[in-house]
């Protein structure tokens, strides 16, 4: 296993909304073992409200401060020796201080998803804050590659098997 991983175990998996995060975390932290959290989750337990609750009454600002400091708090855990795997939402990796953040303590695995299959999912999830206009959806989707492709590993979610990708998580050479 890469060194990294050892001084901290942490994995954090970035990717754009749709793209199997939470589903792929959940199945990679039972094959290793290991504790799996889910950052919006974990938002609305503690803020008691759902994220488009939390963006329409408070705003995109202030969801990523929420989110900044939900990540630096599972951070320090893993710090202390309790391996997790965290699935982020969709705008977590954008910021600078939170990828500095994840570097410093584990490994970033980015869920390279097509553009087609997010439209499939999102479509299936109207409660998304970020989808209600499909272009502006798809401009970020453009802009947020740019800044995923900084990951430790790209994987590729082009299918809806999340067995399928975590084996290729799980065989990538930075895991070996």
């Amino acid at each position: 296993m890469n060194i990294r991983l050892k001084s901290t175990p942490g994995l954090y998996v970035v990717g754009f909304m749709a793209s199997g995060k939470s589903t792929v975390g959940r199945h990679l932290a039972r094959r290793l073992g290991w504790n799996f959290f889910d950052l919006d989750e974990e938002i609305e337990a503690a803020e008691k409200r759902t994220i488009p609750e939390i963006f329409d009454t408070r705003g995109e600002a202030e969801f990523g401060r929420i989110e900044s400091e939900m990540l630096a708090q599972h951070v320090h855990w893993i710090e202390r020796g309790r391996p997790a795997v965290l699935a982020l939402g969709g705008g977590t990796f954008i910021s600078p201080g939170n990828r500095q953040l994840m570097e410093d303590h584990g490994m970033t695995i980015w869920l390279d998803c097509p553009f087609e299959l997010v439209k499939r999912r999102v479509a299936q999830a109207p409660r998304r804050p970020l989808v209600r206009d499909l272009e502006k959806l798809a401009a970020l989707y453009e802009l947020r590659r740019e800044i995923y492709r900084l990951a430790d590993m790209r994987i590729s979610a082009d299918c809806d098997d999340a067995e399928a990708v975590v084996n290729a998580i799980l065989h990538h050479p930075f895991l070996q």
